[in-house]
Parts: structure tokens; C-alpha cells; sequence
């Protein structure tokens, strides 16, 4: 089975139907999302609508931090995602309120582990940005891959049978494969804002069947969805990020 792994659509439309029309032509059997479904763009009621349209076919969905503020979780945001937020609570349903309020922080399937953030604490929404901070998760997760967002920054990390840590970084459609020996922690790049300075959208397919993992680079319709944010009254750096992939 393929499975496509996306993270971090933040309410980017035109992002999230250039990844699922890429994932759809290159035949993937199942989605997991990975949260932040809302914050920074313009189109969070189609983007949930989407995903629940998935989620109720049989895919996996997990809370992110963006999503918990959306329903009323105190969140740490600077000034540009607070405002966002606060516009997407106006804009949003009670049907989307009740969906992100049941999504788990957590799914476990096998030995693989989906969450938005960090394995370890879940609800404390802690980044994996470097090798420290990925032996942590890796050490305090039993699982044998784990799957996250969060930092919008695609990355991968593993833990040898002797307890080596090491980290590299993934590119564009080159398989990697999850070997048995090791202890895996990928970092899945942002759907709806990149920010490794590379504006196109990202997403990964794991083939379960040979354990190989591949990140995917998808451009889309940037020119749309920033001038989406702007007509929508939120703050213009929003739509600015999008072209800089920062």
C-alpha cells in the first residue's frame, strides 16, 4: 500500500488540490494528515470540508496546534497566525468545530506512529528542528517510524541499533529506504507554506510494502492563494511567505 502523508495545509487550497491530484495520478491507496488544516490561509472551510471528506473514506487525521487554537486552546502565536486564527473563528463551522475537536493527537498503526508535533508530548506542540531534539522524540517513542509536521521544514532523522543518531535531508522524489535496523523520525514539509525557502508544495508517500519513503515536491497556483489572503483582510506578510518559501 502507498500511503500519502500530508501535513501542514494551513488552509491552502490550491496547495492541497496540487498535492492530492499528484498523489491521485501517482496511484496512492490511503492519506494521513497530520494537522494544521487551518491559520495563515484563506480557505479553511474547504480544506476541512476536504479533509473530512477523506477522513470519513478511511484516511487518519491527528490534531495540530493551529487547529486546537481554532477551537478555542490557548495558543503561544506571534501577531500574523494569532490574527489568522481569529479570522478563521468566524469563518468556520460548527460541523469543522466538532471534527477538529475529535481528531486524536495521536494515531498509532503497527509500528508506525502519526503525530503532528513530537512523539514524546503531544499536546506541548514542540518542534523537531534539529539532531538533539529528534534522539529525544526517537528515544522516548517505541515506535519504529514516526511521522510528523510541524516545522514545515522536510527532514529525516534515524537511530541505529547501537544508539547512533543521525539526520540528513530528503529530496525532491528520490526514494529512501526505512531500513528495519534503524529507528526512523520523518519531519513531512509543509502543504500550505513551505519554509525551506523552496515555495513549492510538499508532501511524502510511503510504499509499506518495501518500507521506502519519498518526499514530494508539487508546484501550485501561489499566485491564487496569496491573493486570496489579501482580499480576505488578513496580514499581507501571510501571502508574501508563500512566494519565499519562508
Amino acid at each position: 500500500m502507498r500511503t500519502a502523508l500530508i501535513s501542514d495545509i494551513h488552509a491552502n487550497r490550491e496547495a492541497l488540490e496540487a498535492c492530492l491530484d499528484h498523489a491521485e495520478r501517482s496511484g496512492v491507496d490511503a492519506y494521513v494528515f497530520l494537522g494544521d488544516y487551518v491559520g495563515y490561509g484563506a480557505d479553511p472551510a474547504w480544506v476541512l470540508d476536504t479533509v473530512m471528506g477523506y477522513v470519513g473514506r478511511g484516511a487518519a487525521a491527528v490534531l495540530g496546534n493551529h487547529d486546537a487554537a481554532a477551537i478555542g486552546e490557548r495558543a503561544d502565536m506571534n501577531d500574523d497566525a494569532a490574527a489568522a486564527i481569529a479570522w478563521t473563528k468566524t469563518v468556520i463551522g460548527d460541523g469543522h468545530r466538532d471534527f477538529l475537536g475529535r481528531l486524536p493527537l495521536v494515531v498509532e498503526k503497527g509500528s508506525i506512529l502519526y503525530v503532528h508535533a513530537n512523539p514524546v508530548e503531544p499536546a506541548g506542540w514542540g518542534y523537531i528542528t534539529d539532531l538533539y531534539s529528534a534522539s529525544r522524540a526517537l528515544v522516548g517513542s517505541r515506535a519504529h517510524i514516526t511521522f510528523c509536521g510541524h516545522t514545515h521544514v522536510p527532514s529525516l532523522f534515524h537511530m541505529s541499533v547501537t544508539g547512533k543518531f543521525a539526520s540528513f535531508d530528503p529530496v525532491d522524489r528520490v526514494d529512501i529506504p526505512l531500513t528495519s535496523r534503524r529507528r526512523w523520525l520523518a519531519v513531512i514539509g509543509a502543504v500550505g507554506q513551505p519554509r525551506d525557502r523552496n515555495p513549492a508544495a510538499c508532501y511524502a508517500v510511503l510504499d509499506d510494502a518495501t518500507d521506502v519513503l519519498t518526499y514530494v515536491r508539487v508546484p501550485y497556483d501561489i499566485d491564487g492563494a496569496a491573493r486570496k489572503i489579501i482580499e480576505a483582510g488578513l496580514p499581507v506578510g501571510l501571502a508574501y511567505r508563500l512566494y519565499q518559501g519562508y
